[in-house]
């Protein structure tokens, strides 16, 4: 087993900000979280606190892009947090201050970062730290995002190693525990017809991490990942999207049903598929993605119980979106449920057990148990019966049922039950 792997032995746990404040965030917000994980939380082994897209980017205000804004910059090329928004990262201190503090907390800290280099670093031919070559050297001037206009990729070159081990050694002195690398996982601009062009620069940022001496997580996106290039991709990530941005809307949980079966068997010790942020508590504060402005969690009861139970047993990682100070208690309520984070963290061997209709059921084993997910995506409430054949306890509801056999329980339209069996 490759060292990173062990970095992440289980699903990672954590929040990130783009859900509730897109690319606005602020180092305030950031702490606010922080310190309501900490206090709520962390007993239950969330560990992650994630500042997402554009801290570089003065003007962001929501969850568009402003397109060729002016990026704060070091004369190396390297992209630094805008000091109007992150107050501490002034005179050229990056996020050092805000990981110590987060770190003082017990959690770690994590950032959001695009592949490639700056364009702006490009257009200006910065010098690459501790090279003799310069930005514009490296820069491959048609691979570009199709979504955001921050970033050219690079050439596949030393020149380039070395400028994605100058951002990933700086990143190792701020303090920085984990890395969220878009526009990587797939290429949207497909580049020669090829959605996995990036499959070097992949490669890059894990030699990168390896020799920067820090532990840090790497987590790829967007989605959706490729299922062939499985084997390629846990050996340089510890975890990688399986979908495109996913928000709180029906028809996108649905649809995770038909990516988990298709990643089913893929998660191992360090590597995890990855179903997405948790679109829950309070959303979209600075847009309007998918609904309205300013918004509780779209999804129903229900719903949630669906999202939490089928992210649990495939053992995605799991990364709240909401702005956790504003958690309402039946939110919170399912993200301190021991006995379902248990499951999420230690149990294996998840798979897709029945799929008939609207009924589909999951199951996993753990030590010494096993557990089993009981849907109904249909539009209508239906009884779903199940061969428990042992003590059976109702983790949504935290009670014991008491030893069965078959069981028939009644489920709620797109709703989910989940049990565990001795």
């Amino acid at each position: 087993m490759k060292e990173f792997k062990s970095w992440a032995k289980k699903p990672p746990l954590g929040w990130n900000s783009w859900d509730c404040f897109g690319a606005a965030v602020t180092e305030q917000q950031i702490r606010e979280n922080a310190e309501y994980m900490a206090r709520e939380l962390k007993q239950y082994g969330w560990e992650y606190v994630v500042c997402d897209i554009q801290w570089y980017e003065p003007t962001a205000d929501n969850n568009d892009y402003h397109n060729f804004a002016e990026l704060c910059m070091d004369e190396y090329g390297r992209l630094m947090p805008a000091p109007n928004r992150f107050p501490s990262a002034k005179d050229g201190r990056g996020f050092t201050a805000l990981s110590e503090y987060i770190h003082s907390l017990g959690l770690k800290f994590g950032i959001h970062i695009m592949r490639g280099v700056p364009r702006q670093a490009v257009a200006q031919n910065c010098p690459i730290y501790g090279s003799s070559s310069t930005c514009r050297e490296i820069a491959h001037h048609f691979s570009v995002c199709s979504w955001n206009t921050d970033m050219y990729g690079v050439k596949n070159c030393d020149a380039a190693q070395q400028y994605y081990n100058s951002i990933i050694n700086m990143y190792a002195e701020w303090g920085v525990d984990f890395i969220k690398c878009d526009d990587i996982c797939v290429t949207e601009f497909r580049k020669w017809d090829n959605p996995y062009s990036a499959d070097y620069e992949i490669e890059m940022l894990r030699k990168a991490i390896d020799n920067c001496g820090r532990k840090i997580v790497l987590s790829l996106s967007p989605g959706p990942a490729l299922r062939d290039k499985a084997e390629h991709l846990a050996e340089n990530a510890n975890m990688w999207r399986l979908t495109g941005d996913f928000w709180d809307v029906w028809d996108k949980l649905y649809d995770m049903f038909d990516k988990c079966e298709l990643w089913q068997g893929v998660t191992a010790q360090g590597s995890f598929p990855d179903c997405d942020m948790l679109p829950i508590g309070r959303i979209a504060k600075n847009s309007t993605y998918y609904g309205p402005n300013n918004r509780m969690s779209q999804f129903t009861v229900p719903e949630h119980y669906t999202l939490m139970t089928l992210w649990g047993i495939f053992r995605s990682p799991l990364m709240v979106g909401g702005n956790l100070p504003e958690n309402d208690e039946f939110t919170l309520s399912l993200l301190t449920n021991a006995e379902y984070m248990n499951m999420n963290q230690n149990s294996e061997n998840a798979r897709e057990l029945l799929r008939d209709g609207d009924k589909v059921i999951w199951t996993s084993d753990g030590d010494g148990c096993k557990y089993a997910a009981l849907f109904n995506t249909g539009d209508t409430e239906r009884d779903i019966t199940f061969d428990f054949g042992g003590t059976v306890y109702d983790i949504w509801d935290k009670k014991e049922i008491g030893k069965v056999a078959d069981l028939t329980v009644t489920v709620a339209p797109h709703g989910a039950k989940l049990y565990k069996i001795q």
